[in-house]
């Protein structure tokens, strides 16, 4: 897939109107009806000109989401991690990585061991 998974895009499934605020929701990983929410108090707290200014100039620059750029939520909840901090999801694919190298040295070492009961039991499916 050439489309990067860590890159803004605009929301167009999930939009209202121009899928800013959907797009925000999804880089950062939280609920969009609270980017949406902030949107307008920061709006309605001062911002006027510039926050509407911003918000189109975002819609006009920003390129649309793919389709299918996660297969599942798994997927997309792990690049959302990533977007927020790649140190952690590094040490968390490393400490994934080291669960099961330990699991399938904890197999390897009952299968070769001399468990006599295990062996029976693997003789008897035969």
């Amino acid at each position: 897939m050439s489309a990067s998974r860590t890159k803004f895009y605009l929301d167009k499934q999930n939009a209202k109107w121009s899928g800013v605020c959907a797009g925000i929701a999804d880089y950062a990983g939280v609920d969009v009806m609270w980017v949406r929410i902030g949107a307008i108090i920061l709006t309605l707290a001062g911002g006027f000109p510039w926050t509407v200014i911003a918000y189109f100039l975002i819609a006009w620059m920003a390129q649309k989401k793919p389709i299918g750029l996660y297969q599942t939520p798994e997927d997309a909840k792990f690049w959302q991690g990533v977007r927020s901090n790649p140190k952690r999801s590094t040490s968390e694919v490393r400490s994934k990585f080291r669960d099961i190298d330990r699991r399938l040295a904890d197999i390897e070492m009952f299968y070769t061991s001399r468990n006599t009961r295990l062996a029976n039991e693997i003789d008897s499916l035969r």
